[in-house]
């Protein structure tokens, strides 16, 4: 699997948001979107599935989440792994699996050297309860989808669980 340089995000895979994307994103969302940087991921049907995000919101409010989850259908089947405990089970592998460990960290040194390469906000801000837990599938699943597989390994897991649920397939027509 392809290793992702921690220091640069992969900005021929980014595409910049148009004021379509922005619409289809707030309806997406129910509310307009904030701190809008770029598409990093779209979904089957073309419509965004990943943004990246400023590090700050406009009035200055620091905002860990580089990689935003936006498609609906995606959100859903996270949604639907985190209430089945699934996180916790994540979790108590990383303190019994020093491999894995070692690649959650590592994910979360490319997490943050990409969203400091934007902003630094400091590594005591983190996103998704790395590096020592799994707090939000949505933000590992976008950091995989975002960045590709290889990259961030309960990212890879996510993607290979709403795989199995049946996504990719059918139209999300951008909207919930």
């Amino acid at each position: 699997m392809a290793e992702l340089d921690p220091t640069s995000t992969p900005p021929s895979r980014f595409e910049p948001v148009t004021e379509a994307d922005a619409d289809v994103i707030a309806r997406q969302l129910g509310r307009p979107a904030r701190g809008l940087r770029a598409i990093a991921a779209r979904c089957p049907g073309g419509h965004p599935a990943v943004v990246q995000t400023n590090p700050r919101l406009e009035d200055g409010t620091p905002f860990p989440t580089l990689y935003y989850l936006t498609c609906p259908t995606l959100a859903s089947l996270v949604g639907k792994l985190e209430a089945s405990g699934v996180m916790r089970e994540m979790t108590d592998r990383l303190a019994a699996d020093p491999d894995l460990a070692a690649a959650y960290r590592r994910a979360h040194e490319s997490y943050l050297a990409q969203r400091d390469v934007i902003e630094p906000l400091g590594h005591e801000v983190t996103a998704g309860g790395m590096p020592d837990r799994v707090k939000c599938l949505h933000v590992h699943l976008a950091h995989t989808l975002a960045c590709g597989t290889g990259v961030n390994p309960f990212g890879d897991e996510t993607l290979r669980l709403v795989n199995a649920e049946g996504w990719p397939s059918g139209d999300c027509a951008g909207s919930r």
